[in-house]
């Protein structure tokens, strides 16, 4: 029989996991959540959708450029106490955001919850590995990447459940409960733990890293923010090929540090190495997609905020119940095969989806795509997190973490832009081909071509909807450019889809190529 002080100590843990997820599953959260409640921000402070935009991308800046820097910190000086230290500038992000006046006081609180999300994100596996043992941390690693899938998914849920009850400051206010409860299961059941811990701060290092992070992020997001730039554009390949010179500055001068902020012999691991590549597919192929399967579903085919938000739990309620059964597995069969297993499903439904798009595309036509995705996504992320710490040493497990975070982050904003870049190519070529055979005065034609090519996909539909197209739609002709709009914002999702294809597939093979059945540090 157990005795009172064992029991204790396994309850202890679980609850420690408790206030783990709470802490990543608002992180993570508050990336997608705030899609929905754009409209009604911008009405209410006016804004520009060039800064409507930053209400988004200064929390995805933020986050990905301090996800290392937490990961070293925590390594050297403690664990929890960084977490801790994430949670609250998070929670104190969250209540600046809901308290914001103004559209640059939003951007600037929703910069202080980036940080806070990436101390918490980045040191959460590796608590997690460091609190369980033997089956148990198959399990527990189960439960947070079920928390991980399910918060990326359910987002536009939660956003139009809270926008449409209360309003938008709700998606923020309803973190200040959540984390002071997550604050205090952190403060009396997480053990900290540390790396190594008698190293020192590499400082030039840090900062190299730092800087080549935020370089190539921005440089991501100004493509994504301004998609008829080339990539050519001083503006995008100064920030990009200034972020490449510095992280191969970065990697030349920490092969050379008796105490680096990365060891690079941890690149030396293929398991680690495998997994890292894999979580960049999966970022660049599924979470990316959500984007614009989340426009498909709202702008085009006509569903709310909360109508997509439940018909997208179809993917996400998978990673809720299947997640700590995956994490199960991981103790009896390979880390390789249930990563691979996992992508190709997610690539199956992307397929599926692919196959099923047409103008008159409905929920139904795509929902067994949606399963497919949800197989994947509670399939993959289990087995990617045990072999990322796996492959390395106990002492890089924390580093190890925030390396798996960066690569899902970089694939997240790198497919975000590639495939936008997809679908609004092939959408302004599309439109640029049917719309002349249409039946309609010269100057009226040129006039809508214009406006709906400025526009861009996300906002088809809504132009031929404002008082500026009222007359069109009085004339026969307008049911003909409805449909060429729609034909066009179609084939730009099949493009959408087949890219997104190539970034699973391209991770699965990874997977099963680089992951080992054995960890690497043990050989």
């Amino acid at each position: 029989m157990k005795t009172q002080t064992h029991f204790s100590a396994e309850i202890k843990h679980w609850l420690a996991l408790a206030a783990i997820c709470l802490g990543i599953f608002m992180a993570l959260l508050d990336v997608t959540v705030v899609n929905v409640a754009l409209p009604t921000v911008q009405k209410d402070f006016n804004e520009s959708f060039d800064n409507l935009q930053w209400i988004i991308n200064a929390y995805t800046m933020m986050y990905a450029v301090f996800l290392l820097v937490f990961a070293k910190l925590g390594d050297l000086f403690g664990r929890k106490r960084f977490f801790q230290l994430g949670m609250v500038i998070f929670t104190l992000g969250s209540l600046a955001s809901a308290l914001s006046q103004s559209g640059l006081q939003l951007n600037l609180a929703r910069g202080v919850q980036g940080v806070g999300g990436a101390a918490m994100m980045s040191l959460s596996m590796a608590i997690v590995a460091a609190t369980f043992t033997g089956q148990e941390r198959g399990i527990a690693l189960g439960i947070w990447s079920s928390v991980i899938g399910l918060a990326t998914a359910i987002g536009p849920l939660v956003g139009g459940i809270l926008v449409q009850l209360f309003s938008w400051r709700a998606i923020f206010l309803i973190n200040i409960p959540i984390g002071i409860i997550a604050l205090v299961l952190g403060r009396w059941f997480i053990n900290d733990s540390y790396g190594n811990r008698h190293g020192h701060i590499d400082l030039i290092g840090l900062i190299l890293s730092t800087l080549a992070i935020f370089a190539i992020i921005l440089g991501l997001l100004q493509k994504e923010n301004h998609p008829s730039w080339a990539w050519s554009n001083l503006h995008i390949v100064g920030l990009l090929v200034g972020g490449f010179i510095l992280l191969v500055s970065f990697v030349l001068i920490e092969r050379h540090l008796s105490d680096p902020m990365i060891d690079m012999h941890m690149f030396a691991s293929p398991s680690f190495v495998g997994s890292a590549v894999a979580s960049f597919g999966l970022g660049a192929g599924l979470y990316a997609f959500y984007t614009y399967l989340t426009v498909l579903m709202q702008n085009y085919i006509g569903y709310s905020a909360m109508q997509t938000g439940i018909r997208q739990l179809t993917i996400s309620v998978f990673s809720l119940f299947l997640g700590p059964i995956v994490g199960m597995l991981t103790n009896r069969f390979s880390n390789r095969w249930l990563a691979f297993s996992g992508l190709v499903s997610i690539s199956l439904g992307l397929w599926l989806i692919y196959r099923s798009i047409n103008p008159t595309v409905t929920y139904v036509d795509f929902a067994l795509g949606f399963v497919f995705l949800g197989l994947g996504n509670a399939t993959v992320n289990p087995p990617l997190s045990s072999a990322a710490i796996g492959g390395v040493k106990p002492e890089h497990v924390g580093m190890a973490s925030g390396i798996a975070n960066v690569f899902r982050q970089f694939g997240i904003s790198f497919g975000v832009v590639t495939l936008g870049i997809q679908l609004t190519n092939a959408y302004q070529q599309s439109l640029t081909a049917s719309l002349p055979s249409i039946k309609l005065p010269q100057t009226a034609l040129s006039g809508i071509q214009h406006g709906l090519l400025s526009a861009g996909p996300f906002s088809g539909p809504a132009v031929l909807a404002s008082s500026r197209a009222s007359q069109l739609r009085r004339l026969p002709a307008f049911k003909a450019v409805h449909g060429a709009v729609i034909n066009a914002f179609d084939l730009g999702m099949k493009h959408v889809l087949l890219l997104s294809m190539v970034f699973t597939i391209g991770g699965a093979i990874a997977a099963a190529l680089l992951i080992r059945d054995h960890d690497d540090f043990n050989q």
